[in-house]
């Protein structure tokens, strides 16, 4: 390009600035996250440790400064329990334990990695925590709470994508413009349920306002799952504290104005996008956010302060069947510089490993959230991830390799003590911290030790019975029971996800409002969760089962107690534990049922160390 058509490039778009609109300046795109990740050189430690990776040295850098140090390995059977649950949700069979205890081989460790990462349980336990972000739900809201009866069919997208390792730019890109990016691919065209995701009132008395609450509510959203930023804040008037004004809010919310493009009065969306030609209706400002008061006219664009290149959305060629707005800007989304999407996402991935995330407002990466506590460790997994292809299981099996991750979560040294001291809410990772597990997964997992789980996978969502306290305040056929007992005892993912009711379980362990999206879950201690663990009619069930498993398999009451030991917690009982466990069989007259049923409502039955 020459000198004439660069001065033209920069000059245009401050031409183009609405009247009172701020320009963007380079203090602006000074805050750390608006600038692109840049890969630095590991930093040199003095520990003599030869198992140490990359991420490692980041950490241990920082620990060091402290004096302090990793923790001792955590031993095989606690590793692999906290492993198995990390990738798949599921706890370890009994029978992988005692093969992990047997080899001795320096990639037995690996070897159970990659196991559980070709396994689809691995698929339908990350879902779940893509469709927080995404506000997936079966049913519109609002005051009739509509079913969508394909809204399923997203889901299983999700669940496909994660288990084949779909890229993760491919991944973005057909979530946000499958239509137009693989016209073709029938089965890619259920991507595009992220965008309808969002809840939705059919019903309401003018078109124009649901139509602009869905496009505003969508538009957030984006903001939220791909960049961390509020973006919701600047609907109605400029971000208070990020360079984002009203006009690059409305500028953003035009590349997607033609997915409402056949939404008409008191009729459901349908579970995809696809756009009807490429003329597109003019977009406005909204003033103070208020849909009967379109202000002045704007084109589609990038957010300023993300894109310094001035990159523009073109019009789309003539013989284009959309607008390709879309399509647009999921590539300049993707692009391995992206000062965002790959931070954001290895930092979820981070938080659900480890607790917290590198940046501990996993959903705000704004002025208002919080700075990375190592920053050159994110930048430096933000530029690897595209290095690795964008694939998500290569950065799963970088974390869960780690010396970090590996580490133990508890300990009695001095040096325990000193990290206790120094370190206390464990920002540097001198220890592994205990995670709870969630609603789902302890679901999940009762089902799994009884041997009740049925792992059939996909297809429409299954609807177990409610109890009839909640049932009876519902609108009739709202919760139609699945006819078949067996999809009754099918992984949670697969539960049916009602927007204005949240299955019991869930509810009481923190599952997030689907009406917004979610980036970090709350974890909450409650007397309800303990009263749902020890009194719901579930776990009865689930205790029942087990006693009939464990007295299946094992003759002796001594055996009985080594296998319930090693379904619940994949280890033995201490002599302690097992002298108990023998008193209270004798006593009960082998009440075993009730014997499980306590050891389900201990805590480690539901924290992973």
């Amino acid at each position: 390009m020459n000198a004439v058509g660069r001065f033209l490039l920069v000059l245009l778009p401050a031409l183009t600035l609405a009247q009172g609109e701020d320009p963007i300046t380079e203090k602006d795109r000074a805050h750390w996250a608006f600038r692109p990740p840049i890969r630095v050189v590991p930093p040199e430690v003095t520990s003599p440790a030869s198992d140490l990776q990359t991420i490692d040295r980041f950490l241990l850098a920082r620990m060091e400064q402290e004096g302090l140090a990793f923790a001792p390995e955590a031993d095989k059977r606690t590793l692999i329990r906290r492993v198995t649950f990390g990738l798949t949700g599921l706890p370890p069979q009994p029978r992988d334990v005692e093969a992990f205890l047997q080899d001795h081989s320096p990639e037995a460790y690996l070897k159970v990695v990659n196991r559980l990462l070709d396994s689809s349980a691995y698929g339908e336990y990350w879902a779940q925590h893509w469709l927080d972000v995404a506000r997936f739900a079966e049913s519109d809201g609002f005051e009739h709470d509509l079913v969508r009866k394909d809204a399923w069919r997203y889901r299983d997208w999700v669940i496909e994508a994660l288990n084949a390792d779909l890229p993760y730019d491919r991944f973005v890109q057909l979530q946000l413009a499958a239509d137009e990016i693989a016209p073709g691919d029938q089965a890619a065209q259920r991507a595009t349920g992220y965008l309808l995701a969002g809840p939705d009132m059919p019903d309401i008395n003018l078109l124009e306002e649901r139509r602009h609450s869905f496009l505003n509510s969508m538009t957030a959203t984006v903001g939220q799952t791909f960049l961390a930023l509020t973006l919701g804040c600047a609907q109605c008037h400029d971000h208070r504290t990020d360079p984002v004004s009203i006009d690059d809010f409305y500028r953003l919310r035009a590349v997607f104005t033609n997915t409402t493009s056949g939404m008409k009065p008191n009729k459901q969306l349908g579970h995809f996008v696809k756009e009807s030609g490429s003329s597109v209706p003019t977009s406005f400002v909204m003033a103070r956010g208020d849909f009967r008061s379109p202000d002045r006219a704007v084109e589609p664009a990038f957010l300023r302060v993300l894109n310094p290149e001035r990159a523009r959305i073109s019009p789309p060629p003539a013989e284009a069947h959309s607008s390709m707005r879309r399509a647009a800007f999921a590539r300049w989304l993707t692009r391995p510089d992206h000062p965002l999407t790959g931070r954001v996402m290895v930092n979820r991935l981070w938080q659900q490993y480890f607790g917290r995330g590198l940046v501990t407002s996993a959903g705000d990466f704004g002025h208002t959230g919080e700075e990375p506590s190592h920053p050159q460790l994110l930048d430096w997994l933000a530029t690897e991830f595209p290095n690795q292809g964008w694939s998500l299981k290569a950065l799963h099996r970088v974390l869960v390799t780690s010396r970090a991750y590996r580490q133990a979560s508890r300990g009695e040294t001095q040096a325990w003590k000193q990290a206790l001291e120094r370190d206390p809410p464990n920002t540097l990772l001198s220890r592994m911290p205990r995670k709870r597990l969630e609603g789902e997964a302890i679901r999940d997992t009762f089902l799994a030790i009884s041997g009740l789980l049925n792992r059939k996978a996909g297809g429409p969502s299954i609807r177990p019975p409610l109890p009839v306290e909640i049932t009876s305040t519902m609108l009739k056929n709202q919760w139609k029971v699945t006819e078949d007992e067996n999809d009754h005892r099918r992984r949670s993912i697969y539960l049916f996800a009602r927007r204005n009711l949240r299955f019991p379980m869930f509810d009481v362990f923190d599952r997030p409002d689907s009406n917004i999206s979610c980036s970090r879950r709350d974890q909450s201690t409650t007397a309800p969760q303990s009263l749902t663990l020890l009194n719901s009619e579930f776990s009865s069930r689930v205790a029942t089962a087990l006693a009939k498993r464990v007295r299946a398999d094992a003759p002796s009451p001594d055996e009985r107690i080594q296998r319930v030991y090693a379904l619940i917690f994949a280890r033995n009982p201490s002599p302690t534990e097992h002298a108990l466990g023998l008193r209270f069989l004798q006593e009960t007259n082998d009440g075993l049922d009730h014997y499980c049923l306590a050891l389900l409502n201990t805590n480690e039955a539901i924290y992973i160390d």
